[in-house]
Formats: structure tokens, sequence, C-alpha cells
């Protein structure tokens, strides 16, 4: 695979054997980008819009620009929003199918550049609901797909290079994490926990859960393996690396069938295809390198130019590798350029949910009916099989998953979003997967703190429930409509 370099390039500047890689690469960031885009469009008037749980020109306007900088410092619409997303889901097609891949090099580092500072502006004042750590993974991983190139152009081996740091951090970090963590990850006991307790089931966990204890053990032993030894691999010669960035899709498929984790698993396979080599690439798809490749000195200086920034913002990072403070999903530069990784470095043993209820009996009495709010993703329903979302993220079902942890994780949106179910805001109910009012709004509205478990076997046989459930407290006290009549959203 792979073309004859012309003589309009730099021999060291050019990566031997990674044209598929990077063409697979980058229509699978585009995809990425799509689902990210599409994710922002679907929630964001509930949740970010100028009538949201936590509005962005609220935000904006205690926010200077070179804390956040966003297209939306300087204006915001809900209109505007939309618009941006469709513009990054367009461009993010346009990527997938290759149509940006035969764009001159300056328009094909363009709709990449475009792509990257749009997400960004959603990112940088997205607050609550974009803190999570494959936000800043897109961002980066989005920023050096703008200096790989189109398909006429050799592949920069600088940049390929900057990519297998980037996967090497985001690995060797969570590895860190996790055996400088939670005991249970030392002892091989945190599988027995975690595909119960973990943010958003998927329909296999329960099953995953139900292992015995010693393939529990074995899949902690072979994380372990693929985030603490499998990453230094990827700096290895082929085949070496290319066995190495294998085990890590092996294992990142892994945990797609056993959870939802958005876009988290999907871009580190992503982040791993350039890495296994054209030679491995070639046999499953149809592609071929053109006959020539050529490789212009205005890119190769903006190549370097951009591998030493990247190096030189990659200290604090790399420092934070090796703290003993080590700091999990974290960036450290506003435009999230370089950053650190990391997940589960706790294991939560018990799983709370926050269950949202609401009746229409104008009095609270020891009869008085109440009716439950479905959300999209979390468990509710006992006998709801838990569904898979994943790639796709729901942002307010995962922050639902921190409430139970925690009441400090939703003391900035929660009472809003029971003002909004209140009123049977429209915004607000598309986020939820049943509303038990769709008439009349409730009169009150109450939350619980319920402890779920998954049944055993026995019990799903006889009773066909996946979890069981018992009333762990009160998270909220009935809160009382305003107005008799209330106006829908």
């Amino acid at each position: 695979m792979g073309g004859t370099l012309t003589a309009q390039g730099t021999a060291w500047f050019v990566a031997d054997g990674q044209w598929l890689g990077r063409l697979v690469f980058q229509r699978a960031l585009a995809a990425v980008y799509v689902v990210a885009f599409l994710s922002a469009r679907n929630q964001f008037r509930a949740l970010l819009g100028a009538h949201g749980l936590l509005p962005i020109p609220a935000y904006v306007r205690r926010v200077p620009f070179k804390r956040a900088p966003s297209l939306f410092q300087w204006r915001y619409s809900d209109g505007l929003f939309e618009a941006v997303c469709w513009v990054g889901i367009v461009l993010g097609l346009a990527s997938v199918i290759g149509v940006t891949g035969a764009l001159p090099l300056g328009a094909c580092m363009a709709v990449y550049a475009v792509l990257w500072a749009l997400y960004l502006s959603i990112v940088n004042v997205g607050q609550t609901w974009y803190s999570f750590g494959w936000e800043s993974l897109l961002l980066e991983a989005g920023f050096l797909a703008i200096f790989l190139g189109n398909g006429a152009t050799a592949p920069p081996v600088l940049i390929l290079w900057l990519l297998r740091w980037l996967l090497f951090r985001l690995e060797f970090g969570a590895g860190l994490i996790k055996i400088r963590g939670d005991r249970c990850w030392r002892d091989l006991t945190c599988l027995r926990y975690h595909h119960e307790t973990q943010p958003l089931p998927n329909p296999a966990s329960w099953w995953f859960h139900h292992l015995p204890m010693p393939l529990h053990k074995v899949e902690v032993l072979a994380n372990h393996f693929t985030q603490l030894v499998v990453p230094v691999l990827v700096f290895a010669p082929q085949p070496v690396a290319g066995f190495a960035a294998l085990v890590m899709i092996v294992t990142q498929c892994w945990l797609v069938s056993s959870g939802n984790f958005a876009w988290l698993n999907v871009l580190t396979i992503t982040l791993a295809i350039p890495v296994l080599g054209d030679g491995l690439l070639h046999h499953g798809l149809p592609f071929s390198a053109p006959a020539h490749l050529v490789s212009p000195a205005w890119w190769e200086s903006v190549v370097v130019a951009v591998t030493v920034l990247i190096l030189a913002l990659s200290y604090r990072p790399a420092r934070n590798l090796v703290s003993r403070r080590q700091l999990m999903n974290a960036s450290f530069d506003q435009l999230h350029l370089v950053n650190t990784y990391g997940a589960f470095g706790g294991i939560t043993r018990v799983r709370h949910e926050v269950v949202v209820e609401g009746t229409a009996d104008s009095a609270i009495t020891d009869t008085t009916t109440w009716h439950e709010y479905g959300f999209r993703g979390k468990p509710g329903d006992v006998r709801r099989r838990p569904p898979q979302v994943a790639p796709y993220h729901l942002r307010l079902d995962w922050m639902m998953w921190f409430a139970g942890i925690s009441p400090a994780y939703a003391r900035s949106w929660f009472g809003g979003l029971v003002e909004r179910l209140l009123r049977n805001d429209r915004d607000t109910l598309r986020l939820l997967r049943t509303n038990p009012f769709p008439d009349e709004p409730p009169m009150f509205v109450r939350a619980l703190l319920y402890r779920y478990r998954f049944t055993t076997w026995r019990e799903r046989r006889q009773t066909g429930r996946y979890w069981d459930r018992d009333v762990a407290g009160e998270f909220l006290r009935p809160v009382r409509r305003q107005h008799e009549t209330a106006v829908r959203g």
C-alpha cells in the first residue's frame, strides 16, 4: 500500500505504510463528530438554550472569552446553536463519505478546522453537561486531524506520532488512575460491582454482572495489561505496535459490549486504527493510495510548528501521569489541545437512582398516587431491559447517575428540572422516554432515592425483572405547581 513520494516532499516527513490508516482514522473521527453534533442538537434547548437549565447567555455574561473561547461569546441564540450543530453534522457526513479527503489540501484542513472550532464553541459553554473526558478527547484528536492532510498528500509522520502519544496518555492515564485508586482494582474485585453500578448499563450488562468471580478477575487483569503494559508498545516498530493496537481494539470492543460510555470507546478504537498499519488494514478495505503522493513545503512547516506546540503543551499532562495526585479528565488549556484522561478510579459498590415522580392530586395524603417519569437510558422501570444508547450521549441521564451518588452534583440544575416538569415544558420532556402527564402537568413533583441491584438468575426467570429496588430515602420533597393552570413551554 501507499504511493511513491514526488520530489515535492521531504523523505523524513513521510510515514511509510500509513495512507490507509490515516484515511480510516479521518472518516471514523468524522463519524464521531456527527454523533457529537447530533447529540448536541437534540438536547441543547432544554439543557443550555436561552430557557434551558443552565442557559448559555447567563454563562457567557459571567465568564470572559479568554476563559471559555467560543463563537457564542459574541452572540447567542437558539437558532444559531442549532445552525452550528447542522453545519457540524453536514461537514462530518461529507468527511465520512470521502468528500473532504478529495478537496484540495487547504480546503480539507479548513473543514476539519471548522469541525474542531464549532465543537470547541459548544464544549466551552457546555458547563456541567459537557464536563466529560470524551469531549476533550474528541477536541484533541480533532485538532490533530486538521494537519493530517488529504488523500493526495503523504501521511505526516509527526502528526501520526502525536496521535500515538494521545492514545498512550489516554490508556496509560486510565490504568494509573485505577491502580492508584480504589483498592478493588488491586485485589481484582472491581468488576464484581462495576457492571451493576456503571452510569448507564446496556442490554448485556446484566449478563456480564453474573459472570463467575474468577472471570471478573480475568477481566481486571486484562484491563491492567491493556492499560499499563500495552500502551508502551504503540511506540515500538511493526508488527509490535500493530499487535498493541489490536489488543486495545479488542478490549474496547469488550467495553462496548458491556456498557454505554458515549463515544469514548469508539474514539479510542479510532485512535488505535492508524497504529495497526496498512499491511493489516488493506486486507479488508477496498482503498488504494494514489500512485504519487505530495508533501508541500508550507504544509510541512505548519506540521512542524504544530508538533512543537503540542510537545510544549504536553509537559503538564506528562507530569500529571507521574504525579501521586494524578488528575482525571483535566484540560490544561482553554483550547483542549493536550489533556489528561482517566475513568473509574473509584468504583461505587451500591447503585442509587433518583426516581422522579408526579401526582395530579391537589393535596398530598396517604392515598396519593404517584406516577414515575421514565428516562431514556438510566434505570427506572425494573422490568425494562437496559437499552443500548452509545455512542450517542444522553447527558441528562448521565448527570442523574451522578446525582444518585451525591446531591451536590445536581445542585445547579435539578430544581430547574422539577420546575419545568411542573409546567410540562416540551423541550425538557423530549429528553425523557415517558411523561405520565401528557394532557395536564402534575400538581406536585418529588424525587425519591432508590437502591437498585440486578436480579439474580432465579429472580429473572420468575419475575421477568432486570432490577430489584428498595426506597433508600427522599431526594427532594414534593414541590407544588405555582399556578393552577400551567403554560406549556
